[in-house]
């Protein structure tokens, strides 16, 4: 885990369940959970609160040891219907509080009015934490202008092939802890030659390696996958450690 800047614990690892459908999801959480998984990263824009909060009823982790995290979609802020945006969700999850809810994109004119309200939910008590997903550092500048709240979580596309080293150590510097999603960029790098090199010298899946190397730098990922093998594979990366010149390399990737 790793501390957040408001002093709760988040989980390294988490399950991702974007395109995740509602008859998989169940299954997905079942597998998680049965890994150690502890996070589930969900979204109003997944269309799959509903079946997510089945299964987190049905899993057998008590609340209080489970991560859930869901986010406010578009819509809702160009119609600033933030609060009835987050009471939907916390509907569909049949939860009485979330442990993190995000801003998901920073749309234009709107975000900053978004941040507002999200900290009215804070306060409520039915976010724990609150924070925002692919944000860059003026998004962020500009959210330091109008509140003194800042951000626990950045959730921003992150993985070998996609380093944004600047992005990444401007929000370490601030406090504001970065997530990645898609961290396995949807199998873009499994066959790529340096992956799979070093795949062979620690014996390890080229996926592994790339969550590993996520990890190693701190950052929580929430990879996605609907099969038990897969997801069991994805959480078992707290064994082993690169070497820091292959993480060098790996940093090298980016494109």
């Amino acid at each position: 885990t790793v501390f957040l800047n408001n002093d709760r614990e988040m989980p390294l690892l988490g399950l991702g369940v974007y395109k995740t459908e509602d008859s998989e999801a169940e299954t997905a959480i079942n597998a998680a959970v049965k890994a150690g998984y502890r996070l589930i990263d969900t979204a109003s824009v997944y269309k799959n609160e509903e079946s997510v909060g089945k299964a987190i009823a049905k899993c057998g982790i008590p609340r209080k040891d489970l991560f859930i995290t869901s986010k406010v979609w578009n819509t809702a802020q160009r119609l600033g219907d933030i609060d009835g945006a987050f009471y939907r969700s916390l509907e569909r999850l049949k939860l009485d509080y979330v442990d993190l809810y995000l801003i998901h994109w920073p749309v234009p004119g709107c975000y900053l009015g978004t941040w507002q309200a999200l900290e009215k939910i804070l306060d409520s008590g039915r976010a724990l934490s609150i924070g925002v997903s692919n944000f860059q550092i003026h998004h962020l500048e500009e959210l330091k202008k109008v509140s003194g709240i800042i951000p626990a979580v950045n959730q921003i596309e992150c993985h070998p092939l996609c380093y944004p080293k600047e992005l990444i150590e401007y929000c370490e510097s601030e406090g504001i802890q970065v997530q990645a999603y898609a961290p396995l960029a949807r199998g873009a790098y499994f066959d790529n030659d340096v992956m799979c090199v070093l795949a062979t010298k620690y014996a390890r899946t080229p996926a592994q390696i790339g969550l590993r190397w996520a990890i190693q730098k701190g950052i929580s990922v929430i990879p996605k996958s609907v099969h038990p093998d897969r997801i069991a594979s994805n959480g078992n990366v707290f064994d082993f450690t690169i070497e820091d010149e292959d993480m060098a390399i790996i940093d090298t990737l980016d494109e």
